[in-house]
């Protein structure tokens, strides 16, 4: 008769399955919150970019108005420089100085049915007000 042959041999220099933790998951997820923040911030950047960009800008528009003032219709331009000057008359306190000077120079150029043309004082005067402005 033939000898059974038995399959359960003892090993001896492998060692048992052993279970690993999986965090694979977790690292992705991770990865993915990240980069989906950054692209988020990143879109709100660029949509604040734009917005500001695009924006309408009162100081610079006024600026621009008085810097293109045409200093021979005397009446008229009295009255732009007098309304178009007040959006920079509180950037300190030498320019609020400087505006009410200035409005007070203009005064006798609007009250009048006919009036002259600026004199150079007050030439000189609406040029150093304009040089002052910052925008």
């Amino acid at each position: 008769m033939a000898q059974e042959q038995s399959y359960d041999i003892p090993l001896h220099d492998i060692k048992p399955i052993v279970e690993v933790q999986e965090y694979s998951l977790y690292y992705f997820l991770g990865i993915v919150s990240i980069a989906l923040l950054l692209v988020v911030a990143l879109g709100y950047l660029i949509y604040k970019y734009f917005k500001k960009r695009n924006a309408f800008n009162l100081r610079k528009e006024n600026f621009r108005l008085l810097s293109s003032l045409d200093l021979k219709n005397t009446k008229e331009s009295a009255y732009l420089i007098t309304s178009l000057g007040a959006t920079f008359k509180d950037d300190s306190p030498r320019h609020k100085e400087m505006y009410e000077n200035l409005t007070n120079r203009l005064e006798e150029y609007k009250y009048k049915k006919e009036v002259q043309e600026f004199s150079q004082e007050t030439l000189g005067y609406i040029e150093l007000y304009k040089e002052m402005i910052d925008v």
